[in-house]
């Protein structure tokens, strides 16, 4: 039996294979101060979402589940992405953003990363 965390094939993680999408990913994806890039970091519990301008190298909006106010939300952790994305969406658009380059950084688009561009869309951020 394989232990837990360790793939059938040899050096084949789940984890190496998330950031080896994620090093190809970010050829494509690149915010201008324009169209700056909406990154979504997702661990077991959490979900952590910035807004970059990486001409300059700033964050200019982040959202997470670890703020007060989202603690409220109870266990559903889709529910509480979906509004992280809607967070984020308005300090974005409060600090001037209008349209963002969408970065998975290396997860499927499916669950509570899908959940976060749900919410920003629906708070009118263009993806």
């Amino acid at each position: 039996m394989t232990p837990i965390g360790i793939s059938v094939i040899k050096g084949r993680s789940k984890a190496a294979a998330r950031a080896r999408r994620q090093v190809r990913g970010r050829k494509h994806v690149s915010g201008t101060t324009v169209r700056p890039r909406l990154v979504v970091t997702r661990s077991s519990r959490h979900v952590f979402v910035q807004v970059v301008d990486d001409t300059r190298g700033v964050t200019l909006a982040s959202a997470s589940t670890l703020e007060a106010d989202l603690r409220s939300l109870g266990a559903d952790k889709t529910a509480k992405a979906r509004r992280v994305g809607e967070l984020v969406a308005e300090r974005a658009q409060a600090a001037g953003v209008a349209s963002v380059v969408f970065d998975r950084a290396g997860n499927k688009y499916h669950g509570r990363v899908a959940a976060v561009a749900e919410g920003a869309r629906e708070k009118g951020l263009a993806l």
